[in-house]
């Protein structure tokens, strides 16, 4: 089962065992890790699902599609290189080890 690793503003690491086709965002949500909230429950329409993908998986994850690009131009507190909403992207085998940084405020 790939290993999906997020980093909290504090630096502190949760690494969670994610099942292949699950989002990045119900695996954090499912195993508690803080500053994921999914408040749309994976609809792409409220941004509190925020990360920043490390650039080592940047052009695995691919781009955010037209939807997710506005809401990170309008909800997002701080957009980056790397912003993704979680809840798009899906888990796959070659996605092991995928580390994610958690912004400190979610919108």
């Amino acid at each position: 089962m790939p290993k999906v690793i997020y980093i909290g503003d504090d630096g502190q690491e949760f690494a969670v065992d994610a099942p292949v086709g699950e989002s990045v965002m119900a695996a954090a949500v499912k195993n508690g890790v803080p500053g994921i909230v999914g408040e749309c429950g994976g609809n792409a329409s409220c941004a509190t699902c925020h990360v920043w993908v490390r650039e080592e998986f940047a052009s695995a994850v691919g781009l955010p599609g037209d939807m997710e690009e506005d809401l990170l131009d309008l909800a997002v507190s701080e957009r980056r290189d790397g912003s993704r909403l979680s809840c798009q992207l899906t888990v796959t085998p070659d996605l092991d080890g995928l580390t994610v940084d958690v912004p400190p405020v979610q919108p």
